[in-house]
């Protein structure tokens, strides 16, 4: 009996002494929300010792522990909890003898009535760090690694902000645009001392339910947004699943040997930043064997399993746990700051069935929300295989937008050619759109001419008539339109040096700036012309049925002269491109299945009245977009 008694006190011992050195840090997410279709939520339990702990219990109404999943790592607990039946309010979980708040929130709006983006936005991306900086603004911000603002050097991070971005908010509105996507403004905490290595593009996260602190808090962030719903504009929220930053406590502390893809180098090299590189494997950067049905297993591998830069360990979707973790975090975005949208980078380098999974769940509980991913391939098949219900693929992605590189390479390289009667100038825009067959969707695919990881469309100089032309049929096809800040006052830049030097900071966002293209007195004559000939044509475009809903029909290029119509009901628009240096004649003709017996019509670029009943004269380059009312 004494040694019954003994052994008890022991462990009664043991089991005090246990539940004192448990440490409970942090949990992810921070809170959640009741009402969602699906009742459980996973709780990511960061704290010295915590794996060990015996039990997670807790007494809250209509609450329940479903299970306790115990990592590799001592230092994470996974806690499954079902709140099906609950309320909203502060429940205590006990980890053993340990007491923890934890916040179950009321959703501000059901899941279907979260609208996302579609055809009848224009998307405007910026990077928040290269955009504006609010009269606030901290240079340095205790509690982060070492990091330089110069404003100087390209590949270092210049202090714009999300002040920055509120206090222009009525650019946005002047300019047209009704949707702003900003590139990521998660915590990106890595050391940026060095040209040659700096997170000022937020793709490396180190804190998934952080805004990074230089550009301003959580509630900064969903106060900006709250601002832009009064004003209008959406917002789209940049996301990461391929992979995080080395910064990340997930790669000093993994918490299981499969969270990372290679990660028995993170562990030989200790997960230090100063071990980076060393025997890494990074990625081929060759998307089609994910979807090549001949595909060798070795290139899949070097596709999928390879590190994107040896800054940027490589997560493994596989792996449920951090997968649903993924999942919860988008969950917890659209729930907390009410975005409108994600835009998913790099998507085919992450598992195809993972991420069909999480798209399939955000679909199931926001119907009406949108996202579009990264599909970095220049062939239509290839992208549109990746749209949801595509019948060229196995796996449904269940992803409603994919971005058209094909129109992007297009433009690209009719802006530079002579359309001939073949293969170059315009035709390369005719045939890119000869393949909308294949997707199931066609308007809603995001079409762009240039973003933050290609030469701006006006690389080395002011080329007015080619941008126009772009413009004039990016804002006028079956697509979701995505501009590049700065394209609306011609601002230019190649990546020959660095990605920075497409990435310039915008006129007037920053202190001691020369002048300011936000007002029409700050900008330059040729920045004016070519703010306010987009502006008059985004302000057209928008509610606009013809455009939004309209049947679109193409041409042939014919004399050099590229023809694509709208039509909606009676109502018509041509969108009409001299693709060539010289002058050319439009023989109207030829294209009365779209004209009909109209006559005078007007071109909605400048007011001009044109008369159809005679061919039409175009000067070189010249675009027009004709409005009218069909038979």
């Amino acid at each position: 009996m004494k040694r019954i008694i003994l052994m008890l006190a022991l462990v009664a011992q043991f089991t005090a002494s246990h539940a004192a050195k448990v440490s409970v840090d942090r949990i992810e997410p921070t809170d959640w929300y009741v009402g969602l279709k699906n009742p459980q939520v996973q709780l990511m339990v960061y704290g010295k010792g915590i794996r060990d702990v015996a039990s997670v219990t807790t007494d809250y109404p209509g609450v329940r522990i479903d299970s306790l999943v115990r990592l590799d790592s001592p230092n994470y607990l996974l806690v499954y909890m079902n709140v099906g039946d609950a309320k909203p309010g502060m429940l205590t979980l006990n980890f053993d003898k340990k007491k923890v708040q934890y916040q179950l929130k009321a959703r501000k709006m059901k899941g279907e009535d979260h609208r996302g983006f579609d055809i009848s936005d224009v998307l405007y991306l910026l990077m928040p760090d290269r955009f504006a900086q609010g009269a606030h603004h901290q240079s340095q911000v205790k509690g982060l690694r070492q990091y330089r603002e110069d404003r100087q050097a390209p590949s270092l991070r210049h202090g714009g902000d999300l002040e920055g971005l509120r206090e222009h908010l009525d650019y946005f509105n002047d300019l047209g645009v009704t949707a702003l996507w900003f590139t990521p403004i998660l915590e990106n905490d890595s050391p940026d001392m060095m040209e040659t290595w700096s997170t000022y593009h937020g793709y490396a996260c180190t804190n998934y339910y952080r805004v990074d602190p230089r550009f301003g808090t959580n509630d900064d962030y969903c106060r900006l947004i709250a601002d832009c719903h009064q004003r209008g504009l959406k917002v789209v929220m940049d996301m990461i699943f391929n992979h995080c930053g080395f910064e990340h406590p997930w790669v000093s502390d993994m918490p299981s040997k499969d969270w990372f893809n290679q990660s028995e180098w993170l562990k030989e090299s200790g997960g230090t930043s100063d071990s980076r590189g060393t025997s890494f494997q990074q990625t081929s950067y060759k998307l089609t064997p994910v979807v090549d049905p001949y595909a060798a297993e070795v290139d899949k591998q070097e596709t999928q399993n390879a590190w994107f830069v040896s800054t940027m360990p490589d997560l493994n979707q596989h792996n449920p746990h951090l997968m649903r973790y993924l999942i919860q975090n988008s969950i917890w975005w659209i729930e907390t700051a009410n975005i409108d949208g994600i835009r998913m980078d790099t998507y085919p380098y992450a598992f195809r069935e993972p991420m069909a999974q999480w798209m399939k769940e955000l679909d199931e509980e926001y119907p009406n929300f949108n996202t579009v991913g990264e599909t970095w391939v220049t062939k239509p098949a290839y992208t549109a295989s990746w749209q949801k219900d595509s019948k060229l693929s196995d796996t449904n992605s269940y992803l409603k937008t994919v971005m058209d590189f094909s129109f992007q390479e297009a433009m690209d390289s009719a802006k530079r050619e002579e359309t001939d009667g073949w293969w170059r100038g315009m035709n390369r825009l005719y045939n890119s759109f000869a393949y909308d067959y294949l997707y199931p969707n066609p308007s809603s695919v995001m079409a762009f001419l240039d973003n933050h990881d290609t030469h701006r469309f006006l690389a080395n100089g002011e080329d007015s008539l080619a941008l126009k032309q772009a413009l004039a049929l990016l804002l006028t096809v079956r697509r979701i339109p995505q501009l590049y800040y700065g394209t609306e006052i011609m601002m230019t830049g190649t990546m020959d040096r660095s990605d920075g030097y497409v990435r310039k900071d915008f006129p007037g966002g920053f202190p001691g700036d020369q002048h300011s293209a936000f007002t029409k007195e700050g900008r330059t004559a040729k920045e004016n012309q070519m703010f306010s000939w987009l502006s008059n044509l985004l302000h057209w475009r928008n509610g606009n049925e013809t455009i939004i809903r309209g049947m679109q029909k193409q041409f042939i290029p014919y004399n050099g002269i590229y023809v694509i119509s709208r039509s909606w009901h009676r109502n018509t628009v041509m969108t009409i491109m001299n693709g060539t240096s010289r002058p050319a004649v439009m023989p109207v003709k030829r294209y009365a299945e779209v004209i009909g017996s109209a006559t005078k019509v007007q071109d909605v670029l400048t007011g001009r009245t044109y008369d159809l009943s005679q061919d039409l004269k175009l000067q070189p380059r010249q675009t027009l977009i004709l409005e009218f009312l069909g038979d």
